[in-house]
């Protein structure tokens, strides 16, 4: 051990828990202190020894292994990170004992789900050319914003940007960023929420009306009825605490998404196709209507890869320290996730539009199957295929609205200065998923504008990860780095202010909504 981190270390205030000679570790436990002979044979030292330069030294034996000590537990803490007491309180940070495969479970659930089925209506648009190059640019693109996110998330010393609004603010300021990312982070986790509650209960209609047959005829339940029931499912779901305790249910909304994405794409690959199927992209009357369906499907594309705004809270769930930092583990799950989002993706956009050309209805690929092979395919296999939608529904729900959660006890935090208690917490959750059940009667087409909810939360993932990345990191001016950045952030935004337009335009004038076949 050099001597210029030991006098470096001088500087630091002693901690009253350390003293000598009981030495406290960096894990919690104390030395033995000396027994009464090795304290003897401790003062009779030789001449020598009492004259050498290291008894002589400041820093004496003692001394230096308390300042050792000090600095390895300053390392293992978290190398002087300022911790937010009110973190402790919050259901985002309350628990930080995640891991690598949290963070794969989590990255899964939040960045696979039913946008995926919708992947193959803008290949319905773009054709096979286009639309294979979009999807490739996008997944890609976002894969490199993710990157950057993860990097982010401790690039001040000392300092963890625990939430997707906190960075925006260290980058862009105070007002100007909570301005920027807060509008559009709340609207896709509120958007989605509501979304996945109109997906899930139009599902679950279907699944049992598949099972029972005729028996479902007499007094069946209603479509709202159903929302309902689904609404109900995701409140009760909703009581776990924290981020880190539904990662199970992450585990359960990854493999059901995987599984049946899998499955759409197999049953449809392997039944016979439609005889007047056509691969051209589809036709508009007018260029400038061409050109809006054009940008709506390319929208469709981008809401397929959301899920960034929970990369940062994904990371805030996992214990951090100067020797091992959280980016690590994260980066190694977030791998994983979207190596498997790349294998459910391109075969069902790939698969679903050779199965169905420019026939491909306005609900997706689950639309199409439900509605061309209701008679081809067993009745239990498709059976199963919509549950297994339900069940990822109710899965996404939950870390959608976790980062709502979050900012609701934070605000009743900061009113209080004291932790929610149960029934605080529960009653903001059964609030919200109300509130969201509400929303979704009343404004129903909140489920059917993949375009503009990809256009108008296209920044969180596309653009403002590189702004943030050049002003907080600060890369030489002019260099390829700063150039990089710079011109995919203002891409970004371009192509948010265009697909958003193209999403207003289909739903006023297409009428493309997510609306599953009705069974007659």
């Amino acid at each position: 051990m050099d001597e210029k981190p030991e006098m470096e270390l001088m500087s630091i205030p002693a901690t009253p828990r350390l003293s000598t000679p009981e030495i406290q570790t960096p894990s919690g436990q104390r030395s033995p202190r000396l027994s009464s002979k090795e304290a003897r044979s401790s003062t009779t030292r030789t001449p020598a020894s009492l004259i050498s330069p290291r008894f002589l030294s400041p820093i004496g034996t003692p001394m230096k292994r308390v300042l050792i000590n000090m600095k390895g537990y300053l390392e293992d803490v978290g190398h002087l990170t300022k911790l937010n007491p009110q973190d402790a309180w919050l259901p985002i940070t309350e628990s930080r004992n995640g891991n690598a495969h949290y963070a794969a479970f989590h990255n899964l659930n939040a960045g696979i789900g039913f946008q995926a089925l919708l992947v193959p209506v803008a290949f319905a648009f773009l054709g096979w050319s286009w639309g294979i190059i979009s999807l490739t640019i996008a997944y890609f693109w976002q894969l490199y914003t993710l990157w950057i996110l993860v990097q982010l998330h401790e690039a001040v010393p000392g300092k963890r940007y625990n939430r997707y609004v906190e960075l925006a603010q260290a980058a862009f300021g105070e007002r100007l960023g909570l301005w920027f990312a807060l509008f559009p982070t709340v609207y896709l986790s509120a958007g989605t929420a509501t979304a996945l509650i109109l997906i899930g209960g139009e599902t679950m209609k279907l699944f049992f009306q598949i099972v029972c047959g005729p028996l479902c005829s007499t007094n069946p339940l209603s479509t709202i009825e159903w929302y309902l029931v689904f609404t109900s499912l995701c409140i009760v779901l909703s009581q776990l605490p924290n981020l880190n305790s539904i990662a199970g249910l992450s585990l359960i909304g990854a493999i059901t998404a995987i599984t049946y994405s899998t499955m759409v794409w197999v049953l449809s690959v392997s039944q016979p196709r439609p005889p007047s199927i056509s691969y051209e992209p589809l036709s508009s009357p007018s260029f400038s209507a061409s050109v809006l369906s054009i940008l709506n499907a390319l929208g469709i594309i981008a809401f397929a890869f959301r899920g960034h705004n929970l990369a940062l809270e994904i990371q805030a769930t996992m214990p951090s320290t100067f020797k091992h930092p959280a980016h690590v583990p994260m980066w190694r799950g977030a791998k994983v996730a979207y190596f498997f989002i790349a294998m459910c993706l391109f075969p069902v956009a790939i698969g679903g539009f050779w199965s169905y050309g420019n026939l491909m209805p306005q609900g997706g690929i689950l639309n199409a199957l439900y509605g061309f092979h209701i008679h081809d395919i067993p009745r239990g296999l498709l059976a199963t295929t919509f549950l297994l939608v339900v069940f990822n529904c109710l899965s996404s729900f939950q870390i959608y609205s976790m980062p709502v959660f979050d900012s609701f006890e934070a605000g009743y935090t900061s009113r209080t200065n004291r932790p929610c208690s149960i029934w605080v917490r529960c009653g903001f959750r059964v609030f919200y998923g109300f509130i969201s059940f509400f929303i979704g009667i009343a404004l129903p087409f909140l489920s059917s504008i993949a375009g503009l909810l990809g256009g108008l939360t296209l920044p969180v993932t596309f653009a403002y990860p590189c702004f943030m990345w050049v002003l907080i990191k600060k890369p030489q001016k002019f260099s390829f780095n700063w150039y990089f950045n710079w011109t995919l952030g203002w891409l970004g935004i371009a192509f948010s202010l265009a697909f958003s337009i193209g999403g207003v335009w289909s739903m006023v004038n297409s009428g493309l909504k997510l609306k599953f076949f009705q069974p007659n």
